[in-house]
C-alpha cells in the first residue's frame, strides 16, 4: 500500500470516534439543567408553560431524547446542522460567520509556535549547556507554567493600556469603513496579542521537545557518519539531523490541534473575538444545543482534517513508513 492509502485508512478510523463524540456530547447535554426554550422565554421577559409547551412541540423539545438523536444523526447525514432558535437562522450560518475567526487565530498561533519553537529549540541543541541554552529553556518553562488567560490579560495591560501600541480586544474597527489592504492591516493589528497569547504556550513545548530531538539525533550513527565523510556541520544540521528531529514535531502538532481549539475558548473570551469559541461558551450559557453540537462536529472534523495532513506529511518524512509503502 501507499503512504495516501495508509493515511486514507487513518482517516476512516476517525468516523466512529467522531460519531462516539457526537453522541456522548449529546446526551451528556441532556442531563443540563433546562433547554432552549427556557432560554429563549428569559429573553422575551417570560412567558405561561402553554406557550412553553408549544415551542418545546415546534422545535421537537418534547420527543425522548432517542428519537432527538436519530433526528439530529439523520440531519447529519444530509449535512444538515439545523437551526438555531437563538439566533433566529440555521446552524450552517451561525458557524460560518464565526468559523473564520478562529481558523485565523489557529493557523497563526500555530505556525508562530510551530517557526519560533522550531528555531529556539535548534538553538538551544547547538549550545546545550551554555547560556543560550539556559535562557531558552527557562523562559520556555516560565511561558508553559503561566496561564493564558493571564499572559492574554498582562498583554492587554501591557501593549494596550499602558503603550497603546495594539488593540485590547475585538476582530476589527467595525466603525472605520476599511477595506482592501488596509482592513487586513487593521485585522492584524488586532490578531497580534491573541496570536501571541495562544502560541507561546505551544512555542514553550515545541522549543523543549525540539531541543531533546535535536541532541538524541546528533547521537545516531548516520549523523557521525556524515561528519566523518567530510560534511560540513551546517549540511550535517539541516539535511541530517533537522530533518530526523522533525519527526516528534509533526506528531505533536496533530495532538495539539484539539487543544488547541480548546484554548481559542479562553483566549476568544479575554480579547472578545467573535470565532467559535466564543460561540460555544454562548451557546452553553443560553442552552442552544443545535448550535453547540453543530460546534462540536466542525471542530472534530477540522481536528480530523489536521491529522490526516499530519499522516500525509509524516508518511513523506518518516522513511519506514515510505519503506513499507512499496
Amino acid at each position: 500500500m501507499s503512504f495516501l492509502v495508509f493515511a486514507l485508512r487513518r482517516l476512516a478510523t476517525s468516523v466512529p470516534s467522531l460519531l462516539i463524540i457526537l453522541v456522548a456530547v449529546f446526551v451528556l447535554l441532556q442531563f443540563a439543567p433546562g433547554d432552549t426554550v427556557d432560554a429563549l422565554l428569559a429573553q422575551m421577559g417570560g412567558g405561561d408553560a402553554a406557550v412553553g409547551e408549544q415551542l418545546r412541540h415546534f422545535y421537537g423539545l418534547d420527543a425522548p431524547v432517542t428519537i432527538q438523536l436519530g433526528h439530529y444523526l439523520w440531519r447529519l447525514v444530509h449535512l444538515d446542522l439545523g437551526f438555531s432558535a437563538i439566533y433566529g437562522k440555521p446552524v450552517a450560518e451561525v458557524i460560518g460567520e464565526r468559523l473564520p475567526v478562529t481558523l485565523l487565530l489557529m493557523s497563526a498561533s500555530l505556525l508562530v509556535a510551530l517557526l519560533g519553537g522550531t528555531v529556539l529549540g535548534v538553538l538551544a541543541a547547538r549550545r546545550v549547556n551554555k547560556w543560550p541554552d539556559t535562557v531558552i529553556s527557562t523562559v520556555g518553562l516560565l511561558f508553559y507554567a503561566t496561564p493564558s488567560f493571564w499572559l492574554g490579560l498582562m498583554g492587554v495591560v501591557v501593549f494596550a493600556v499602558k503603550l497603546g501600541w495594539l488593540p485590547s480586544g475585538g476582530f476589527e474597527d467595525l466603525g472605520a469603513g476599511l477595506s482592501g489592504l488596509e482592513r487586513a492591516f487593521d485585522i492584524a493589528r488586532h490578531m497580534v496579542l491573541p496570536t501571541a497569547t495562544l502560541a507561546l504556550i505551544f512555542l514553550s513545548i515545541y522549543l523543549r521537545v525540539m531541543r531533546a530531538s535535536m541532541l538524541e539525533v546528533s547521537t545516531q550513527d548516520f549523523v557521525r557518519t556524515a561528519r566523518a565523510k567530510g560534511a560540513g556541520e551546517s549540511r550535517v544540521v539541516v539535511r541530517h539531523v533537522l530533518r530526523n528531529a522533525l519527526l516528534p514535531m509533526v506528531t505533536l502538532v496533530g495532538l495539539h490541534a484539539s487543544t488547541m481549539l480548546g484554548g481559542s475558548v479562553v483566549i476568544e473570551s479575554v480579547f472578545t473575538l467573535p470565532g467559535l469559541g466564543r460561540l460555544a461558551y454562548e451557546s452553553v450559557v443560553q442552552r442552544d444545543l443545535n448550535t453547540l453540537l453543530g460546534i462540536v462536529f466542525v471542530s472534530a472534523l477540522l481536528v480530523i482534517g489536521v491529522n490526516f495532513f499530519v499522516d500525509l506529511l509524516y508518511a513523506r518524512l518518516d522513511p519506514r513508513i515510505r519503506a513499507r509503502g512499496r
